[in-house]
């Protein structure tokens, strides 16, 4: 009889004994395990010391276990697999679709991670319909427990928690611990058990409930008032041209209040025309009716194509598709030219441009990651990050100065729109996170810019994005924050047109379309709503979760690129 440490039942079992454990003979097969995987048809790449249980049904497409991963009896994986080190797929889990790890990924017994999804329509019966898959990312350092469910398309942060029997059905932010059918957010992981929290503002809550059922009973009808039938297109409200942006728009509120596409096209003709839009010689999109844009000396020019990157890209993401062509006014990028415009962008007194322009670049050099293939040319990305360190001010957190004529509005506004593009949306740390919630918090406090009739949608979201970035870094200020968000939230609600939507707001120091409610109001204000609900604690009650430019969390896959 074999002594307990070499039985087969116990290895394929408890897989994280094998390296210290195994037998020869165990090894062996082990090694003959793998040999047939990387000789199956599925691209297969396995780290140091991985282990596959022998019974274990692993028929990927794509395979990649980091170091130290193991794949445990009964698991069922099939479909594009990628994990970092130390993850362990228990016994008689299912992982099935396209489903990114992190690092140190503990999944328990039992649990389904299904990076797919079926159609639904009518028209067809359930088993032709098509198959889709937008994928599930985790983070690293997450325990999901047994029996918990991850449908497609969840992002599930750094240092989760999962509670046993979870359905997890929405993105949950870094270090939540998380319970229930559907999964809800219970508290940070990084607050002490039976910490007193501060109490929930009911009465906010509610109003919250109130507005978010009001405004998806109201979404088409806002749709409708913005769709030309004679031209196929979008205008932001009635009386205005159509623009790229407001298609986007479009695409943006009716994935957020309807769960869906704008009716006005189907899924396919959405993506069909917004992939068309691109110019295939620069990857760059131009403005309806306007020339194929020339590209800058390190990228994008300035203009509307430059937020078309981040537009047109993301409503194609929410699409489940992706630009044609790769940016190639960013892939060839060298980190010299780089990193000598970033020198030459005007953060002293443009700061609010300099940092739409990086927003601009590392928005493409990401979708060219996605897609693929390069960033840039090869140390751009990495020169990207390390100048904005080295250039980040360590008494504000931010680049650039106050001016005269704005007070801190420009370093601000820049803050927001270049954390967005690079760090937040990659999934980095901010430098100076106490240094840059202090500065806005200062901000936030500036009477030519926060007081009744001069608020617009452009300055609250650069407020209110920092602090909610910052404050996964740190709880430094937290109350305070938190009462600006609340004191912000009861007027935001209060701006809601029936029927109609958001107006942008008042437009003297920051670009937008005025007053009037359109698309790029509600779409601005719909996600500043969540937000600040998210920094107040009520955010669960809205039922929807940004998911295009302004996501909270990193865009999928991105901090592992």
């Amino acid at each position: 009889m074999n002594h307990p440490s070499h039985d087969d039942g116990l290895v394929e079992h408890c897989p994280w004994l094998f390296a210290g454990q195994a037998s020869e003979r165990q090894r062996a097969a082990q090694e003959q395990r793998q040999k047939r995987l990387f000789a199956g048809p599925g691209e297969v790449r396995l780290g140091e010391e991985c282990f596959v249980a022998e019974t274990a049904a692993v028929h990927p497409d794509v395979l990649h276990l980091g170091d130290r991963s193991y794949i445990a009896a009964q698991a069922y994986v099939t479909g594009e697999i990628r994990t970092g080190a130390d993850c362990t797929v228990n016994a008689f889990t299912v992982v099935r679709g396209t489903v990114t790890l992190g690092d140190g990924v503990r999944i328990g017994a039992h649990t389904s991670l299904l990076g797919f999804n079926h159609g639904t329509a009518p028209d067809l019966p359930v088993h032709r319909q098509p198959v889709t898959s937008r994928g599930i990312t985790i983070g690293d350092d997450v325990w999901i427990g047994s029996h918990v469910v991850v449908v497609d398309g969840v992002t599930i942060g750094d240092h989760c928690v999962i509670g046993a029997g979870a359905v997890v059905t929405k993105d949950l932010p870094a270090w939540s611990v998380a319970a229930g059918n559907p999964a809800r957010r219970l508290r940070d992981r990084r607050e002490p058990r039976g910490a007193r929290r501060p109490a929930r503002p009911e009465g906010l809550a509610e109003e919250l409930r109130a507005f978010a059922d009001t405004a998806r009973a109201q979404a088409t009808g806002l749709l409708d008032r913005s769709w030309r039938p004679d031209t196929g297109r979008y205008a932001d409200r009635p009386g205005t041209a159509p623009t790229v942006r407001a298609h986007c728009d479009a695409v943006e509120i009716a994935d957020l209040l309807l769960g869906d596409v704008p009716p006005h096209l189907t899924a396919p003709e959405h993506v069909q025309r917004l992939r068309a839009l691109q110019d295939p010689a620069t990857g760059l999109v131009p403005e309806y009716g306007a020339p194929a844009p020339l590209p800058g000396p390190a990228g994008p020019p300035d203009g509307d194509c430059a937020y078309h990157v981040l537009c047109v890209g993301y409503a194609l993401d929410l699409l489940g598709d992706s630009f044609a062509h790769p940016v190639h006014a960013v892939r060839t990028t060298t980190a010299d030219r780089l990193v000598r415009h970033l020198a030459e962008l005007p953060w002293a007194d443009r700061a609010w441009h300099a940092g739409a322009w990086v927003d601009s670049w590392a928005t493409a050099a990401y979708w060219n990651l996605r897609a693929g293939g390069e960033a840039a040319a090869p140390g751009a990305l990495e020169a990207l990050f390390g100048w904005l360190h080295t250039h980040a001010d360590p008494w504000t957190g931010m680049w650039g100065s106050p001016t005269r004529e704005s007070g801190r509005l420009q370093m601000v506004n820049g803050y927001y729109r270049l954390t967005r593009g690079s760090f937040a949306q990659f999934g980095l740390p901010v430098p100076y996170p106490e240094r840059v919630i202090d500065t806005v918090l200062d901000h936030a406090r500036d009477p030519r810019h926060f007081t009744p009739g001069r608020e617009n949608a452009c300055n609250v979201l650069d407020v209110i994005h920092p602090l909610w970035l910052c404050a996964r870094q740190t709880a430094h200020r937290g109350e305070e924050a938190r009462a600006w968000a609340a004191s912000r939230l009861s007027a935001a609600l209060g701006r809601w047109h029936p029927g109609q939507g958001f107006g942008f707001g008042p437009t003297s120091d920051c670009t937008g379309p005025g007053r009037e409610p359109g698309l790029q109001g509600t779409e601005m204000w719909l996600a500043i709503i969540w937000l600040l609900a998210d920094v107040v604690g009520v955010a669960d009650v809205l039922g929807y979760r940004p998911r295009g430019i302004h996501r909270p969390e990193p865009a999928p896959a991105a901090e592992r690129l």
